[in-house]
């Protein structure tokens, strides 16, 4: 009976998981991933099940020492994931996959127009950039996001959560203005009232974009959906979603940012996979 109980748990254990790549998935975001090495010796694992190690830890929340053991080894799917931040490759991936899905959508492959805004979150213990945030009251960190108008992720940065909307929104344009191959198109930013002032002038002198503040009704009472600002809060209620952004756990805020890439990265595989 106890080896029955063994081959029955065995068995299970080699299910897919509702993170993994189908084969449709899988062959969206094949094309874009890094050639194998030809020389040296070839790796045991392949990168569908690395991103399978990947998307699993980052829907679960888990700990990387938690990964199940049906999948690569921690180590291995660490060593891969650290090693694309830190080449870049998590926000190549993001950008090749955000055109695609542009085109598919009947949309230009770069967008026009933008949407920035900050979320803050709170971090676990032991980070790194960490500050209070007097206006929601959380000790933590900020995500200064740019989406387009379909509420895809363009660029991302992350600081302490005491760096103020108009500072981080200049140190994201300053990143997102040496990436010409991402901005050509760029014209318009919409942005909320907590951009206004000095910062509008000097993205027009710096880089000739215009930045637009979206104001909310005069008589506005209580919630009220506002037009394109609607677009960036959905976008970061996908990245909560994902149980490893609901908190921000990472000691640095670059491990942050690649897993807010790798989070749409996923949502854009499945997206294509069903069009």
């Amino acid at each position: 009976m106890e080896e029955v109980g063994q081959t029955c748990r065995m068995t299970k254990s080699k299910q897919p998981y509702p993170t993994d790549l189908n084969d449709i998935q899988w062959s969206k975001i094949r094309p874009y991933l890094p050639a194998e090495a030809q020389t040296g010796r070839p790796r045991e694992h392949g990168w569908r099940m690395i991103l399978n190690g990947i998307f699993y830890l980052l829907q679960s929340g888990c700990s990387w020492r938690m990964l199940p053991h049906d999948l690569p080894p921690w180590k291995t799917v660490y060593h891969y994931f650290r090693l694309w931040r830190m080449n870049g490759t998590w926000e190549r991936l993001n950008k090749l996959l955000r055109e695609k899905v542009r085109l598919k959508f009947g949309k230009k492959r770069q967008s026009s127009a933008t949407i920035l805004d900050s979320q803050s979150i709170k971090t676990s213990e032991g980070g790194l950039e960490c500050g209070f945030e007097a206006g929601k009251q959380v000790t933590g960190r900020k995500r200064h996001s740019l989406v387009d108008t379909l509420g895809l992720v363009v660029k991302v940065i992350v600081t302490a959560g005491n760096v103020q909307d108009r500072d981080g929104a200049k140190l994201l344009l300053k990143e997102l203005a040496q990436r010409a191959d991402t901005i050509k198109r760029l014209k318009l930013i919409w942005v909320d009232g907590s951009y206004r002032g000095l910062l509008i002038d000097w993205v027009a002198e710096h880089f000739g974009w215009k930045l637009e503040v979206v104001e909310k009704p005069k008589d506005q009472v209580g919630f009220q959906i506002l037009p394109k600002r609607w677009i960036v809060e959905r976008t970061f209620a996908w990245l909560v979603r994902q149980r490893r952004l609901a908190r921000d756990y990472e000691r640095l805020p670059e491990t942050s940012e690649s897993f807010i890439y790798a989070a749409m990265i996923r949502l854009m595989v499945r997206r294509l996979a069903k069009l």
